[in-house]
């Protein structure tokens, strides 16, 4: 029926497949179409949990006659689900263009929640999460990276941030040059087998993550400015990865 139509903003697992709620399997079994940031991505989930539906690239440079199209389909009744490659769509993932374009039609809109990097890092932090920051990706470049770091410097609550494996080194640096030798916690790998939790100073984080870096996309976590919630100071760094009964398994 023309009208009835929804676009179904499904959370995908961040790491380890079996992170799905039921409810998302249930949608992405019984909608129309998929949109994916990336198909293949999605297919891998997909044919884990053998549902079989066709599937359409939606990802951040997507032409606007595509996610037009994807809208107007839904306005004429086409239930749509999206998903990101990874955690929540719209969440420093792609997504908001295609749920401003679906709001202008009258297109309901759902949230299907799941994993999230965000809060699996503030779970084990050991930090009070009632207030904090959350800055998403920082700029690529370093000058304007470093121009929006000077305007947080004063900044009391933690700060949390998502950051590339090739980036990791210049904005270690660059919080050490302008924020001090501050206590961190950083998630790599997070839910999946090599999974790494790293507490200590940023000097330290540096150091650590100069010797081994990291291969998928990072979370970190930045104790606020003097006087404010910081992250408990340890002894000295520590890691944390999981034992042969913690590991997931795929």
């Amino acid at each position: 029926m023309a009208g009835s139509g929804c676009l179904y903003l499904v959370a995908t697992p961040i790491g380890n497949l079996e992170d799905i709620t039921l409810r998302a399997l249930s949608v992405l079994s019984g909608v129309d179409r998929i949109a994916a940031e990336d198909t293949r991505v999605a297919r891998k989930l997909l044919d884990r949990h053998a549902i079989d539906k066709p599937l359409v690239s939606c990802h951040a440079h997507s032409a606007g006659p595509r996610l037009v199209a994807l809208a107007d389909a839904m306005a004429a009744g086409e239930r749509l689900a999206f998903v990101s490659d990874a955690g929540t769509p719209g969440i420093s993932d792609p997504g908001h263009e295609l749920v401003r374009l679906s709001l202008e039609r009258g297109v309901a809109i759902v949230p299907i929640p799941g994993a999230s990097a965000l809060t699996t890092l503030l779970s084990v932090a050991d930090v009070p999460a009632e207030r904090f920051v959350f800055e998403g990706f920082l700029p690529r470049e370093g000058k304007a990276r470093r121009r929006l770091l000077r305007t947080m410097t004063e900044e009391a609550r933690p700060t949390v941030f998502f950051e590339g494996p090739h980036r990791l080194d210049d904005t270690l640096a660059d919080l050490l040059a302008l924020w001090g030798d501050r206590r961190v916690v950083l998630g790599r790998e997070l839910t999946k087998l090599h999974e790494e939790v790293f507490r200590g100073r940023l000097s330290e984080a540096i150091h650590r993550f100069a010797a081994d870096p990291p291969r998928g996309e990072v979370t970190l976590l930045v104790a606020g400015a003097t006087g404010g919630p910081e992250v408990p100071s340890p002894p000295e760094a520590t890691t944390h990865r999981p034992g042969r009964r913690e590991r997931n398994r795929r």
